[in-house]
């Protein structure tokens, strides 16, 4: 039995509650339930963005979400137990919710992703969750979980394949990325700076691959 399987009724229960202020609130912005999602999350301003696509393949932004906490600082994550948060480039399919969470609702990131696996980074089950406790995960708060979980599910059962979720350091402009020039992530941060600027750009989530263990950009 999968997590999708054994914690049905926790998922209906939300979406029952959380479903026809989300409609209202879709629909005045001329978006449409079970439309594709996608996220940003940015750790300094403690923010989970939540994206839709519009009527035009254009991502529409629809929530800004309070993060309650996420544990460590900013970088990336690089191995088991140093309790950080990752900070990356992420997919997550319908296999990686998980409706039984220990804390309310849950989805499963997908770290190790091809870049922390090519660089031999550790670690497991980082998640975005509900609940106000972290170790290595961005908790929402149940409230905004609920949210968030009802719509991503809803559009992988409407037949997006998976959503994308682009954690950043923070908003990456170039003022800010500059003036992080003496951190040890400097580097990191400009890989995943072509990222935030090209959906800045775009509104539509950029091709990501990896090649000698760095991220490399290009549209579409």
């Amino acid at each position: 039995m999968n997590a999708v399987e054994g914690g049905g009724s926790r998922a209906q229960q939300a979406a029952a509650r959380v479903r026809p202020a989300l409609q209202r609130d879709l629909a005045a912005l001329g978006l449409e339930y079970g439309g594709a999602v996608f996220m940003r999350i940015f750790k300094r301003e403690a923010e989970l963005e939540l994206w839709l696509a519009g009527k035009d393949g254009r991502y529409q932004l629809f929530r800004t979400y309070p993060i309650c906490t996420f544990s460590g600082g900013l970088g990336p994550k690089r191995r088991q137990g140093d309790r950080q948060a990752p900070e990356g480039f992420y997919r997550v399919g319908l296999g990686q919710l998980n409706p039984a969470s220990s804390y309310h609702l849950s989805f499963n990131l997908g770290y190790p992703n091809a870049y922390e696996r090519a660089n031999g980074y550790t670690g497991d089950f980082l998640m975005v969750h509900g609940s106000c406790v972290s170790i290595g995960c961005y908790a929402m708060g149940d409230a905004a979980i609920e949210e968030i979980y009802t719509l991503a599910e809803a559009a992988l059962r409407q037949g997006q394949a998976a959503f994308e979720v682009h954690a950043f350091p923070f908003r990456l402009d170039d003022a800010a990325l500059a003036a992080a020039r003496a951190s040890p992530w400097f580097d990191f941060w400009s890989e995943l700076k072509p990222g935030y600027d090209a959906f800045e750009r775009e509104r539509q989530p950029p091709r990501v691959r990896v090649e000698n263990k760095r991220y490399r950009i290009g549209e579409g």
